[in-house]
């Protein structure tokens, strides 16, 4: 059973959760999740099964897409709506549309993030959040993330809430993100809302959620729910080749680079519909590529 469980991850359970059922239902300890979750956050997580576990990684490195709210008024420990408040203002003059959107494409392109100290970040083989449950302070390590779209969607005065749609890279903190758009509007501010829309091609409309699976594996249908491996891998390149070369990249054969270029690197290798491997660039010699995953029997 190989494929891409396209999961709508529900409020109360942590990624990690998700895999241990999954493995349970269908019967498999070959399970791994593409981009962590807060349990507090529902959304598209797309699970990888079987072979489709050697993707991992690149499914995690795509662009996601989320929907989220600040609420400008009061920052948090956590900076979401379940920590303790740490700063709170009146807002007397809650900010037009127009600014608004200002503030939004501001942080259009690469921005530095601070991440949160209640995130898994590790620090010295600790975890941030466990620094800050014991009280302890430590030096967080700035990321640089990049910010693809953002749009505004509303806004409500009475309630101080802007909500938005955001594009953003790999290991972007939507929480980091609220807080900064409320200090460029002059105010402390926190996320009250988060949704995760889409990771990678994989969005919403795709997703099942485990009422479906669960009912599916009990009539031994699960493996229709899969979604193929290709569809993590849309945002790469393809290398077709013939039947003559498949059997070197089965073997896990250094090639020589085609003359057409990618666009990307790595790029996925296919003899017909047929995924075969993933490959790069070789890093001593750009005239070949070299396989980094190779999906034979």
């Amino acid at each position: 059973m190989n494929g891409i469980l396209p999961l709508w991850k529900p409020k109360g359970m942590t990624s990690h959760d998700c895999v241990m059922k999954i493995r349970k239902l269908f019967k498999t300890k070959k399970v791994g999740h593409t981009g962590t979750l807060d349990p507090e956050v529902e959304g598209v997580l797309p699970i990888c099964i079987g072979k489709a576990t050697k993707i991992v990684q690149f499914l995690t490195d795509t662009k996601k897409v989320y929907i989220a709210e600040v609420k400008l008024g009061s920052t948090t420990e956590t900076e979401d709506a379940y920590g303790g408040i740490v700063e709170e203002a009146t807002v007397e003059h809650f900010p037009t549309k127009q600014e608004i959107e200002n503030v939004l494409q501001s942080f259009m392109g690469e921005i530095v993030q601070v991440p949160p100290m209640y995130s898994a970040i590790k620090v010295a083989g600790k975890k941030l959040y466990e620094y800050a449950r014991a009280n302890q302070t430590v030096e967080r390590p700035k990321r640089t993330v990049t910010i693809h779209e953002m749009i505004f969607l509303s806004s409500d005065a009475v309630e101080s809430t802007i909500r938005f749609k955001v594009t953003c890279s790999k290991g972007t903190y939507v929480r980091t993100l609220c807080v900064d758009i409320g200090k460029s509007l002059g105010f402390p501010a926190h996320m009250s809302y988060l949704v995760r829309e889409e990771t990678g091609d994989i969005s919403r409309r795709d997703t099942v959620d485990f009422s479906t699976i669960e009912a599916a594996c009990k009539e031994g249908n699960g493996e229709s729910l899969l979604l193929p491996i290709t569809a993590g891998l849309k945002h790469l390149d393809t290398y077709h080749v013939d039947e003559e070369t498949k059997k070197k990249v089965l073997y896990g054969q250094k090639l020589i680079k085609p003359e057409n270029s990618f666009r990307t690197s790595p790029v996925k290798v296919m003899c017909g519909d047929e995924l075969l491997a993933i490959y790069q660039i070789h890093p001593e010699n750009e005239e070949q590529i070299k396989p980094i995953r190779v999906f034979g029997d």
